[in-house]
């Protein structure tokens, strides 16, 4: 049986400002109907004898996840929180020692969130592929059979020895991200495939390789396992076991020393969507060449991507640009340049802003809310509460609030009273007064709250009851 490990632990900013340290890539749905993560999980479905998964994520994105798994009926065997990220081959450490447990006999496939496939049917016969040669005790890596001198994707070389017909060739060496020079001998050769981050083993044979490469990194992920703690549909890794254990990849870790590595050949239609000018490339374009999502209008526009979630997005006379456009930023840049979002990043990060963490609608295991106005003493937000969904009791030490219904059913708990309120009613909560909102119905409550006080942080909250652990 195989086992999927889905790694989901990225805060990847590289798309931003669609992609946010709170609201990755891999939550994002970029191309096609399903996000990134469900698309991943969902590939999977022609692969045969393939058993529960389980996806690893960080502490923030664990509720999003767990609802994105849910969306598209994932039998999710397990998921497991990480504390701290540590790179990949602690997050694979952690699956490998579970399954070993679990599942013993077991192949791991381990998976990025945040890739795309095109040729679904080309990727299950890899994967069938590679599990022959993960059965025999090989650690198995799936090569990218490149299709242009890519300077952005660390190679991988192949040992060409086994015959040019093998299924499978022993890795000769990992190579890091090449000179434009050097990307064009790899090509012309024939011997060098784009590292796809994909890896397939058993799991035992990976942790006696990372046992004896990487002990340190052994006893921290056993220590965190062995001392970790069941909540709700999550495995929480013990921090202070987690926090020392070094950050490593996995082919740093196992696959550049061991002589056990194979790879396996991977003409899928792949794509790590690092970039805009990535995105734009694997969507249909227009008859200019152009990608528009949402409520755009161009005129004189030619190969370029414009992507608006809110507003209305006009361009005139560009070439080769990509224009996103969020509630509370717009980036514009050449596809040339795109690589050098980080830059903006690090600008934003210096001003100390919140836009490469969050977007204005945040997410939460209830809802969402979203702020449309703040000032001196005041804010204001429009909340969304899910279907039979109820946020925590709680009190606040220095703000009142002011909720009106908009649409839908509300259940509000204040103090010993338990008030049901319609369409166009208000309830006003007092300082410091215990209180719950509830959405009773099978349909989505909306509401406006208005809070008013000298402190307005989302810190200040003291949670007593919560359906969500979040004490």
């Amino acid at each position: 049986m195989i086992i999927p490990v889905i790694l989901s632990g990225g805060s990847g900013t590289r798309l931003w400002p669609l992609s946010r340290a709170m609201y990755p890539k891999q939550l994002l749905t970029l191309f096609g109907e399903n996000t990134m993560l469900q698309d991943t999980v969902q590939r999977l479905s022609s692969v045969g004898h393939v058993g529960p998964l389980i996806c690893v994520c960080n502490e923030e994105h664990r509720f999003l996840v767990a609802e994105q798994l849910r969306e598209i009926g994932a039998d999710a065997g397990m998921i497991i929180l990480e504390p701290f990220g540590r790179n990949t081959a602690p997050a694979a450490a952690i699956a490998a020692m579970s399954l070993v447990e679990s599942r013993p006999g077991s192949l791991m496939l381990l998976m990025p969130s945040d890739h795309v496939v095109l040729d679904r049917d080309a990727f299950t016969e890899a994967v069938e592929t590679g599990s022959r040669a993960a059965r025999a005790g090989k650690l198995v890596t799936f090569g990218v059979v490149p299709t242009c001198p890519e300077t952005g994707y660390g190679y991988i070389r192949a040992e060409q020895d086994a015959g040019s017909n093998a299924d499978w060739h022993p890795v000769a060496e990992f190579v890091e991200k090449p000179s434009f020079e050097r990307a064009e001998s790899y090509l012309a050769s024939g011997d060098y495939f784009w590292n796809s981050g994909l890896f397939l083993f058993r799991p035992e044979i990976f942790l006696a390789e990372l046992e004896s490469a990487r002990p340190d990194i052994i006893a921290s992920c056993r220590n965190a396992l062995q001392l970790s703690k069941r909540d709700l549909d999550f495995v929480r890794l013990d921090p202070e076991s987690f926090r020392p254990c070094p950050s490593d990849s996995i082919d740093y870790a196992i696959m550049e020393k061991t002589s056990n590595a194979v790879v396996v050949p991977f003409d899928v239609g792949w794509n790590d969507l690092g970039a805009w000018s990535a995105v734009w490339d694997v969507q249909d374009r227009d008859q200019d060449g152009n990608v528009k999502r949402g409520d755009v209008l161009v005129h004189g526009v030619r190969n370029s991507y414009l992507h608006s979630t809110h507003r209305l997005v006009a361009a005139v006379g560009l070439e080769d640009h990509v224009i996103v456009e969020t509630a509370d930023a717009v980036l514009v840049a050449s596809k040339e340049h795109v690589h050098e979002v980080r830059e903006i990043i690090e600008q934003l990060k210096l001003q100390d802003r919140e836009e490469p963490l969050s977007h204005r609608r945040i997410h939460r295991p209830w809802g969402s809310y979203e702020t449309v106005d703040q000032g001196d003493r005041f804010k204001v937000k429009r909340i969304t509460v899910k279907p039979r969904a109820a946020l925590s009791l709680q009190k606040h030490n220095h703000r009142a609030e002011h909720w009106i219904v908009v649409t839908g059913n509300a259940a509000v708990t204040v103090g010993e009273k338990k008030i049901f309120l319609v369409e166009n009613q208000s309830i006003y909560i007092p300082l410091g007064a215990l209180h719950r909102l509830e959405n009773p119905d099978e349909t989505p409550l909306e509401l406006i709250e208005v809070q008013s006080g000298q402190y307005l942080g989302e810190d200040d909250i003291v949670r007593i009851e919560d359906n969500y652990g979040r004490m």
